[in-house]
């Protein structure tokens, strides 16, 4: 999902997926009506690589695509990043698509949220809220995603979802956290 640039650096670097031959690119989204400017790209993203859309409706599809797990050995997730309108619409399009069960992914796909400087505190608190409401059931929430405020815990849930072994973490010394 997009948000800020401001965390990226120590969590999925971008150039990392690149050197294993794993496809990496990212979705832009076309800005105001009748205009074609764009969203901004990702430094270590090539912009050859980005595929440009003209609704949300699009990116989103190519988002929930893009995830989809069709073999065990497949390792995506969501992670949201810090952001804006668009994000929030992604991310509850997304957790909506998830508690339905209509991804259409054969293997479950993890969902975290990345709570830098507490950026999604009061979206949490609203969570709460609304549970306090009868409108989302205890549990519920919880079942469906994840919240880190750290790139190392973000990537050892990460592990521990995918089962990597210990030894294989080799994120750790690599890892920058702000």
């Amino acid at each position: 999902m997009d948000g800020s640039g401001a965390r990226h650096d120590g969590c999925g670097d971008a150039r990392g997926v690149a050197s294993q031959q794993a496809p990496v690119g990212g979705f832009r989204i076309s800005k105001e009506a009748g205009s074609w400017s764009q969203s901004s790209t990702h430094p270590y993203l090539e912009t050859a690589t980005y595929l440009t859309c003209r609704f949300f409706s699009a990116r989103k599809h190519g988002l929930v695509e893009a995830a989809v797990r069709n073999n065990l050995s497949d390792r995506t997730a969501f992670i949201c990043l810090p952001g804006g309108i668009g994000t929030l619409d992604e991310l509850f399009e997304i957790l909506t698509l998830i508690q339905l069960d209509r991804i259409g992914s054969s293997f479950p796909v993890p969902f975290l949220f990345l709570n830098y400087d507490d950026f999604y505190t009061n979206l949490l608190r609203f969570m709460a809220t609304c549970k306090e409401h009868g409108t989302v059931r205890e549990g519920e929430f919880e079942k469906l995603c994840y919240v880190s405020t750290s790139n190392l815990d973000a990537l050892e849930y990460l592990a521990d979802f995918y089962g990597i072994a210990e030894h294989d973490r080799l994120f750790r010394h690599r890892l920058q956290d702000f």
